[in-house]
């Protein structure tokens, strides 16, 4: 009879290894989690703009280098799958995401529930972390989570644009009638 994948890994100290890289994992997502909370706080004071909105995937985009090493290399389905997840997690901060037109200017109003959710996902990425990480390589899980990541910030920072652009016409076009 074949012993449970977690006593398996109890041998050589691999499961200490697994354990410190899901706390350490967890806590580095935590601290960009608050981090991004602080940040769309204070960016609710200033107008938002283009820029503002495109370069934050654009930044992350460059993450993307890690697939050049093979431990971070994930199946075709697998890319499938994470940005799939991806995509249905960013429907949560689509929803919250909202503009207002303030003094001429577009600000992004801030959600109460955008901290909430923030949260939430990250518990979710955690049991999910805890359920796939057993069967596959940390390398893996974490190429998958880049895209999970990613997916959900394109599409999230996409649907913002568009809500932007359609302000930005309203905006112009009651502009022009006065």
């Amino acid at each position: 009879m074949e012993e449970p994948r977690a006593i398996q890994s109890l041998e050589g100290g691999k499961y200490m290894t697994n354990i410190f890289w899901l706390i350490a994992s967890t806590a580095v997502a935590a601290f960009m989690a608050v981090t991004m909370i602080i940040v769309r706080l204070k960016a609710a004071k200033k107008p938002a703009s283009v820029k503002k909105i495109i370069l934050p995937p654009l930044f992350m985009s460059t993450g993307s280098l890690m697939f050049f090493f093979p431990e971070f290399q994930v199946k075709w389905i697998q890319v499938f799958e994470a940005i799939s997840v991806g995509i249905i997690f960013s429907l949560f901060l689509i929803k919250t995401s909202k503009f207002e037109i303030r003094k001429q200017e577009i600000y992004l109003i801030p959600s109460k529930a955008f901290a909430l959710i923030l949260f939430g996902l990250l518990g979710i990425r955690i049991v999910i972390k805890l359920i796939i990480g057993s069967s596959i390589s940390l390398g893996e899980t974490s190429g998958m989570f880049f895209l999970l990541g990613f997916g959900m910030i394109m599409t999230w920072r996409l649907a913002m644009l568009y809500k932007f652009k359609q302000l930005e016409k309203k905006l112009r076009h009651s502009y022009s009638n006065t």
